[in-house]
């Protein structure tokens, strides 16, 4: 059977450079590695494949008597891949460099950066304000639990006036590594010490106060300072008040989530306010002034006479602060006429003669007052 081209078989072209042509061994071999592919028989001599091509193109001298002969420059024992089969992993230097390919598959290392500093996790507080508030903007004092350093043994987990023991499993690494041999040689396992964490000591007297784990769980209250202008959605963030770190690392941060309770009659528009005033038909149709609340208390509008159904006003300045500049939204005031539902005899009267002196022709006018009287069931 005829062998497999070496640049097909590492998914390179023939005119690849040296760094193209490791990446793409490295890259193989991840994949078909027999210590991750336990299961398939196939792997090994898919990987003595891969490590037979890269031994030959990574070399240039071998490389370029390949390009001028083929396999043929190999036949008769012109070309052998090492001493030990493939057990030189040509190009990485041996077993260190392997098991730094696997490394992020825990392979190895395991350990290694456990005790490093981490940062605490962050915490969340949901936080309801009311339309005013949001407006003007409010400090609130939050109550929050959360983890914290032990103050006894200020995060060692130690019995104050004791000390932890090196562990005599791991002999203080706070690694085991397992040695084995395989088809390809040697494989070395690196993993966290069972007994002591990975931390390299045992704790023989732990602390009373937070029985060894060198955090203690306590309620804060925390003042925040709320700005005006924030929405449903805003979120705040307070640096340094989340849990406890790890390993002397910083605490998290606790998050402020703000939810705006629903108003009874103001409804929000980013930052504009919408409100809606009823006027009579008379205010509607004979003009008037009138008060509307707002955010910042009464104000005066005028309703010019003649005003139809769904008209709006505007009310510059008497909206929501915007959040991040300066400024502020407006009020809408939109007019939603009131039409009687019962009339007196007399009402009904003095309607209808009012609407027999009106011109059919003129048209906004007489169709306003018709809209009425059609309400009123009037003839």
């Amino acid at each position: 059977m005829s062998k497999k081209d070496y640049y097909e078989i590492l998914g390179v072209s023939r005119d690849a450079t040296q760094e193209e042509i490791k990446k793409a061994y490295r890259k193989l071999a991840r994949k078909y590695h027999p210590d991750v592919n336990q299961n398939d028989p196939s792997a090994t001599e898919k990987f003595k494949e891969i490590k037979e091509a890269y031994d030959v193109l990574s070399d240039e001298q071998k490389r370029a008597q390949y390009d001028q002969f083929g396999h043929a420059a190999f036949e008769n024992g012109g070309f052998q891949t090492g001493p030990q089969g493939f057990g030189g992993f040509g190009g990485f230097g041996g077993f260190d460099d392997i098991f730094d390919i696997f490394s992020n598959w825990g392979f190895g290392g395991a350990g290694r950066r456990r005790n490093q500093p981490r940062q605490g996790p962050d915490l969340r507080y949901d936080l309801e304000l009311t339309l005013e508030e949001a407006a003007t903007g409010v400090d609130r004092e939050l109550e929050i639990t959360r983890t914290e350093i032990c103050p006894d043994c200020s995060g060692s987990g130690v019995e104050p006036g004791t000390h932890p023991t090196t562990c005599n499993v791991c002999g203080g690494t706070g690694q085991i590594k397992q040695v084995r041999q395989t088809v390809l040689g040697q494989m070395v396992n690196i993993t966290t010490c069972h007994a002591c964490g990975g931390t390299g000591e045992i704790i023989t007297t732990p602390c009373s106060r937070c029985r060894g784990r060198g955090k203690v769980r306590r309620s804060r209250k925390i003042h925040v300072n709320i700005p005006p202008g924030v929405d449903t959605g805003t979120r705040l963030r307070i640096e340094g008040e989340g849990e406890a770190g790890s390993h002397g690392g910083p605490p998290g941060d606790l998050y402020v989530y703000i939810t705006i309770k629903p108003h009874p009659y103001f409804i929000r528009q980013g930052v504009d306010i919408l409100y809606e005033v009823p006027l009579s038909i008379t205010q509607a149709a004979l003009g008037a002034e009138i008060e509307v609340p707002t955010l910042h208390g009464k104000a005066k509008l005028t309703v010019p006479p003649g005003t139809q159904p769904g008209t709006k006003f505007r009310l510059r300045g008497k909206g929501l602060p915007h959040l991040r500049r300066s400024g502020r939204g407006d009020q809408l005031v939109q007019v939603a006429v009131k039409i009687p539902t019962h009339l007196t005899a007399k009402q009904r009267k003095l309607l209808e003669e009012f609407a027999a002196t009106l011109n059919e022709e003129k048209g906004e006018s007489r169709g306003f007052f018709k809209k009425v009287r059609d309400a009123f069931g009037a003839n």
